[in-house]
């Protein structure tokens, strides 16, 4: 035969470098890379798109992916969530593209994102539907598991609503390995998340099924979510390492409902926590600063670092949170958080964290690049929401590096006014190697005020560790309105033998109170000036349900169900200015019927004077009323008492009165009801009736009147609600609302609208979860709700209210309202 091409002996050399190769030890082989060696980075259109995702959308995210910068800072995964599909599955069986959103079909997308050198993700559900209704892959894991790998997808999310589960582990690992299994059989390297919102703890059982795993419920864009998420996620490092990654959700960078220190957390924790960054806003629209953050190389090295190591909490207290993360070069990462309302100093002493021991330490803050050195103990005055990063690393000669010098600042309540005023203490600390000289500091306040010092703010030489500690008179003119006012705190100071100057800043913000405009109006509306809680935080009309925000049930007292209140724990402290305006507060007080407890003890205070006192309230006991006589008190405090603090304690329908009104004026916010249910069902019915559902009045829960809404709900869900008789102005309202009480199997909440003559089909997309047994009220703020493209949500021609409720059980719901 003859050899065409390359000589014999050529061939024969060739052929001898493949043997060589092959017979190379395995390890001495280059592998591929194995799937989500490090954490997941990319984009998903949920948080700012619901169900409006479209092929035009996704291929002009890659677009923007590439040409901002992104794609080469790491994000590579372009993926697409719920709503995607049509509503039934094709003649075969398979899931069929919606045509409209997607003309060129999937794998056509996944054909341009992978040109871009980008990779393409897609969205299913361990349900027989997926949580907008659309195909579940429950009992069809095999066909669209191969469905995606032939169009081409790189990466599933893979959610769990409709999952017709017992609500065991065992189930949730048998529907979760089954998709596991399938990806498998088709060949392709497809990245597997795993979405069952924490539920059954997949952290403990998931590695080797998923590469990662949701270990939360959905996140908001505020920072309440962001902060409990933070708190459930951060104590999971030891489940954490490559190819299985805990998840506390997609990022709402960007979205507009936190502030840009706050979105610094959001990446700054995630980057700690070693969690795949998700992002989740329109990146066509989105600011310089937003991308900025985004794109913090420092941050996302961390997130990346190969040793593959989610930081371990060091410390945790008061609101304040110190994590270490080992990188694969030997340095830490030392995140200082602070989630607490006010400026606070973190500090963390060097052997309580990872590294080696040392005469001095180099920190590179990963923010602003800034290099500082310290001896034993890394510190900074970190801002309120705030988290300072540090890359630390051993320092053998430190005087050739600056000293850190952490500012911190305290400040209570400020009152306009040549009685008011407030209290402002300066704190400078070097946390250096050697003494820093001619230290000053000074507050920057606000035009028109006055800040003097006591005793002098100057100090000729600050030791290692040594603070200068300074008292401030803060002079407020009168007037001023109540708000969030910054203070800038500035340390002047020299260093080393050639003595340079230096200056290191950090800025707390003011609370200025004014009392509360006339009316009678909900005290659940008003924020207090301080709030103290034995166990979690206090929640804002709803029960304590534990550690966590948003945890609790509707306020339940003996049965009786309120819309309004505040729900607390024995040991726990609430604080709101009057300015002497106010003349009364009228409220129930009873122990929440969630979790018994007790007794408690409910105490109203105008000052220091007990202006009412329930006496001690048992668990099951019906409400006391409390009316408390606040005229001429500058301060209103609640305080509920027991021998057992953490008993679930309610005040229930508070209403301050302040100004000259009469008894009989309205209630603000005022609701507009729209169904009460008193006279039946209102008319209700479903919208899609191939769906089934069915709706009787019910007197088993209500929130206004006698009788709610009784709902047996499909398994894939429904739409419940109807035209109305007229159309109805909503204009001035900013939210719909309704109460409900799930049953055996819990059920998501979700409100839409019919606007126009067309009756177009405006929707919300949050799909709110209720557990079983748990109640809540559903919110929807108009500008949550999303029109089809061309159509604007005209608040002044509603024409037709609907509520989605799922899972196949009984859902009781009542009072659907307008504020």
């Amino acid at each position: 035969m003859r050899n065409r091409g390359r000589p014999v002996a050529a061939l024969v050399s060739s052929l001898a470098l493949v043997w060589s190769f092959l017979a190379l030890p395995a390890a001495a082989q280059a592998a591929p890379p194995a799937p989500a060696a490090t954490p997941p980075m990319g984009f998903n259109n949920w948080n700012a798109f619901g169900c409006d995702v479209s092929e035009r959308l996704i291929k002009e995210t890659a677009d923007v992916l590439v040409s901002s910068g992104l794609k080469d800072a790491g994000y590579q995964y372009v993926n697409i969530d719920d709503c995607w599909s049509l509503r039934e599955r094709g003649p075969d069986g398979r899931l069929v593209p919606d045509p409209a959103k997607f003309p060129g079909g999937i794998a056509g997308v996944a054909d341009y994102v992978h040109d871009k050198g980008l990779k393409l993700g897609i969205y299913g559900d361990a349900g027989t539907k997926t949580c907008a209704g659309y195909p579940g892959s429950l009992g069809h894991e095999e066909l669209d598991a191969q469905t995606w790998a032939d169009w081409g997808v790189d990466y599933l999310k893979y959610d769990n609503c409709n999952n017709q589960s017992d609500g065991s582990q065992e189930d949730y690992i048998r529907r979760y390995t089954a998709m596991r299994q399938a990806l498998d059989k088709t060949g392709r390297v497809i990245v597997y998340s795993i979405c069952e919102w924490g539920t059954s703890q997949p952290w403990t059982w998931a590695k080797g099924v998923g590469h990662l795993w949701r270990t939360t419920g959905d996140i908001s864009d505020n920072w309440a979510s962001l902060r409990s998420i933070i708190r459930q996620n951060a104590p999971l490092a030891p489940y954490a390492g490559p190819g299985h990654w805990n998840d506390p959700d997609m990022m709402e960078i960007g979205n507009g409902g936190m502030t840009a220190t706050e979105y610094r957390t959001h990446l700054s924790m995630w980057a700690m926590m070693a969690a795949p960054l998700i992002i989740g806003t329109d990146l066509r629209a989105a600011s310089a600063e937003t991308l900025s953050i985004l794109g913090n190389r420092a941050l996302i090295a961390i997130d990346q670092d190969r040793l593959g190591v989610q930081g371990a909490v060091v410390s945790d207290g008061n609101g304040l949170m110190v994590l270490d993360k080992p990188l694969a070069n030997g340095d830490r990462a030392i995140a200082l958080y602070n989630s607490t309302d006010t400026l606070a100093t973190v500090s963390v002493a060097t052997g309580l964290t990872g590294l080696r021991p040392a005469g001095a330490y180099r920190l590179t803050d990963v923010w602003s690049g800034a290099e500082t050195q310290v001896k034993s103990t890394i510190s900074a005055g970190v801002p309120a929401h705030g988290t300072v990063v540090y890359r630390v690393r051993p320092l053998r000669d430190p005087a050739g590096v600056a000293p850190a010098v952490a500012v911190g600042a305290e400040l209570g309540t400020v009152v306009p006014g040549p009685t008011g005023g407030g209290t402002l203490t300066t704190t400078v600390t070097n946390r250096g190697v050697g003494a820093i000289r001619d230290v000053s500091v000074a507050a920057n306040v606000p035009e028109g005020w006055t800040a003097t010092p006591t005793p002098s703010p100057e100090r000729a030489r600050l030791a290692t560790d040594a603070t200068l500690r300074t008292t401030w008179r803060l002079d407020v003119p009168a007037g001023t309105p109540a708000g969030h006012y910054p203070i800038d705190i500035t340390a002047s100071y020299r260093w080393g033998p050639r003595h340079r100057p230096a200056t290191t800043s950090s800025q707390i913000i003011a609370t200025v109170v004014t009392a509360p405009e006339d009316g009678r109006r909900h005290l659940s509306t008003i924020s207090p000036v301080t709030s103290a809680n034995a166990t979690g935080p206090v929640e804002t009309d709803q029960s304590n349900g534990g550690a966590l925000e948003n945890d609790g049930n509707l306020i339940t007292i003996a049965g009786h169900v309120h819309q309004r209140g505040l729900g607390t724990t024995t040991g726990s402290e609430l604080r709101y200015y009057l300015g002497g305006r106010c003349s009364r507060l009228v409220t129930d007080v009873g122990v929440d019927d969630e979790a018994q407890g007790g007794p408690a003890t409910f105490t109203v205070y105008a000052d220091d004077t007990a202006a009412a006192t329930s006496g001690p309230v048992a668990a099951g006991e019906a409400p006391k009323p409390l009316t408390a006589d606040l005229t001429g008190a500058a301060w209103l405090r609640l305080v509920a008492d027991s021998p057992t603090p953490g008993t679930h304690a309610d005040w229930a329908t508070p209403i301050l009165t302040c100004g000259d009104v009469p008894d009989d004026s309205p209630t603000l916010p005022e609701s507009q009801t729209l169904f009460s249910f008193e006279s039946g069902t209102d008319g209700f019915t479903i919208a899609n009736p191939g769906d089934g559902g069915t709706v009787a009045p019910s007197p088993l829960f209500h929130t206004q009147g006698a009788n709610g809404l009784a709902v047996s709900t499909p398994v894939a869900g429904n739409w419940f609600g109807r035209t109305l008789a007229a159309p109805v102005d909503l204009s001035g309202r900013t939210m719909l609302k309704f109460d409900l009480k799930a049953g055996d199997v819990g059920t998501v909440g979700e409100i839409a609208v019919q606007v126009g003559e067309s009756f177009t089909w405006c929707q919300g997309g949050l799909w709110t979860w209720t557990n079983p047994h748990s109640s809540r009220t559903v919110t929807e703020r108009f500008d949550q709700i999303s029109c089809p493209v061309g159509v604007t949500l005209d608040r002044s021609d509603i024409r037709a209210v609907w509520v989605f409720l799922n899972t196949g059980g009984e859902v009781l719901i009542d009072d659907i309202r307008a504020e």
